[in-house]
């Protein structure tokens, strides 16, 4: 249908461009003639006269020359004759310009039909040759989905066939199997009364027993599945223990300085010493009793010793000598007033110090009386250990631990820091530093669970929360790992004794070791006289006493070695 419409269109568009072509040609030809026959048809007496055209029209012309006529025969005189004339000579001219005007215009007119019916017809030829190419391209995509559909219908075809072969041999199959069927069920039936009549006992009495055999076994194997189970539960538990512990201390990387018991102040010379003691002594004792710190002078080249148990009035002590001796002027009221005065700074330094304590662990709502007494435990020590470097690193243990297993690190960082807060007042409150701490937090408005890591720190109290055991955790780490805290030679050869008298009381004990400064005992038994099981006795009976006797941070590894050797020698 597309194609009739296309030609149907081709043919109007030739047909309406020979129309105007001949119309085109006709309007030419008429303006032709009417030039050529316009110059006989005006009168030789107008042909001279001004104001008219030789180039007008001949219909023009004619008219004007009958004018003109007209005008000499009834003018009076030349004078009006002439302006007659130039008024139709102007007239014919004015004429002229219109029939030239619409002449242009119909031309134009006509030109532009013609361009009109060029279009037209090259459009229709356009979509004569896409129609055309669309109607191919129908063709061509019919024939080749006529072509998968003949194929499809083939595969078709085959498949319905393989269907009802299969469906015939599973019918078959079925078959066969109800007969088996048909048969194992009458050799079953009479297998049974052959075990019946040899067992002398029924199907639902076998049936019963073998319930009872069947329940048995499920109870056994449930039973091995749970120990397994809680086997592997606690392997892999200790095994994640182990790693998060492990990931906390290596990520920790405090600097831990040993704390003593004296101090040493450099002085410019020896003279410095005489002025010190003082006229028959009254400066050095005057010092003494304001300070309540020790003050050796010895041979030492220029240096004194301060000593005394408390660190903080050591401190104030070392400061006060300091400005002592860079001001010269060393008398009693003098070292009255320089030790007022450097009690306030070290006072000024504990706050500090608590201040930046808070700080590096990112907690910003803590009471200020809580921070001032963290601050004094700056020049208190624990086994040599600094306490508030000691929380400080505790803080930052917990909060790593506390990652790893999902909980809250801000909350952990104030539990640690603040479980030996009672040690900056042990010296002037009653009972243990854990109770006073715990005390402590819950006057200053600390959550219960900081206040409960607190108390439960020692088991002192029984441990309730999961913040606790961190707590806990944490301090252990931070005091045992190597070269946090000392002690003196003489305790750790005692324990080191001690730990070896434990282990060779025990029969069938050859030698023992204690090794790694005290972390292991390595116990060499018998073969002959213990067994493996007595081996695993004695490593829990040695590892158990340990505990009950004697006081140590971190653990103590127990192991017992059983060596059984056989010798021969060829001769």
């Amino acid at each position: 249908m597309s194609n009739a419409v296309g030609v149907i269109i081709a043919v109007a568009a030739l047909a309406l461009l020979v129309a105007a072509g001949g119309m085109l040609f006709a309007l030419r030809r008429s303006v032709s003639r009417l030039a050529a026959t316009a110059p006989a048809s005006v009168d030789p007496a107008q042909a001279n006269l001004p104001g008219v055209d030789r180039d007008s029209s001949p219909a023009a012309g004619t008219e004007q020359a009958a004018q003109a006529r007209r005008l000499a025969e009834d003018s009076r005189s030349p004078e009006e004759a002439q302006q007659r004339l130039a008024e139709a000579g102007r007239a014919a001219e004015r004429l002229r310009a219109a029939a030239e005007a619409d002449a242009i215009t119909i031309v134009r007119r006509a030109e532009e039909s013609a361009e009109e019916i060029v279009r037209v017809h090259r459009e229709a030829e356009d979509r004569i040759t896409a129609a055309r190419e669309e109607a191919n391209q129908q063709r061509i995509d019919l024939e080749r989905r006529e072509a998968r559909l003949a194929d499809r219908e083939g595969r078709l075809d085959a498949e319905a066939r393989r269907l009802e072969e299969r469906s015939a041999g599973l019918e078959a199959a079925d078959r066969d199997l109800e007969h088996r069927r048909a048969e194992l069920s009458r050799l079953d039936e009479e297998r049974r009364l052959v075990l019946e009549r040899a067992a002398g006992l029924s199907a639902d009495q076998a049936r019963d027993e073998l319930v009872t055999t069947i329940e048995n076994q499920a109870k056994r194997e449930a039973a091995l599945l749970v120990r397994d189970t809680e086997r592997q539960a606690r392997r892999e538990a200790n095994d994640r223990a182990r790693r998060i512990v492990t990931l906390a201390i290596q990520r920790v990387a405090t600097e831990q300085t040993s704390e003593s018991v004296v101090s040493v102040l450099h002085l410019p010379s020896d003279e410095m010493k005489g002025r010190i003691i003082g006229r028959e002594g009254r400066n050095i004792r005057a010092f003494e009793s304001v300070t309540g710190v020790n003050l050796i002078i010895d041979d030492t080249p220029e240096a004194v010793l301060l000593s005394c148990f408390d660190p903080v009035r050591r401190e104030v002590a070392r400061l006060a000598l300091e400005h002592l001796v860079l001001d010269g002027r060393i008398h009693p009221q003098r070292i009255e007033e320089t030790y007022e005065r450097s009690k306030a700074e070290v006072e000024q330094r504990c706050v500090r110090a608590g201040e930046d304590a808070m700080l590096e662990l990112g907690i910003t709502d803590m009471h200020p009386e809580l921070v001032t007494l963290l601050g004094q435990l700056r020049y208190r020590t624990s086994y040599g250990q600094n306490v508030l470097g000691h929380l400080v690193e505790s803080a930052h243990i917990a909060a790593m631990m506390a990652s790893e297993l999902g909980m809250d690190a801000l909350l952990l960082k104030r539990c640690t820091v603040l479980h030996d807060i009672g040690k900056a007042l042990t010296h002037e409150v009653e009972g243990s530093h854990a109770l006073i701490g715990a005390e402590i937090a819950r006057k200053y408005g600390e959550p219960r669970d900081v206040v409960h890591a607190i108390e439960a720190h020692h088991t002192e109290v029984e441990v309730r929360t999961v913040e606790a055991v961190l707590t806990q955790a944490a301090d252990a780490i931070s005091g045992s790992r190597p070269g946090a805290r000392r002690e003196s030679l003489e305790a750790y050869v005692k324990r080191l004794e001690r730990l070896e008298q434990i282990a060779a009381a025990h029969e069938g004990v050859e030698r023992v070791f204690a090794m790694q400064a005290g972390r292991e005992i390595r116990v060499m038994v018998k073969p002959g006289e213990v067994d493996d099981i007595q081996a695993q006795v004695i490593a829990r009976d040695v590892a158990k006493e340990v505990e009950e006797e004697l006081t140590y941070p971190g653990q103590i590894r127990v192991t017992v070695v059983r060596e059984s050797r056989a010798i021969e020698f060829a001769r």
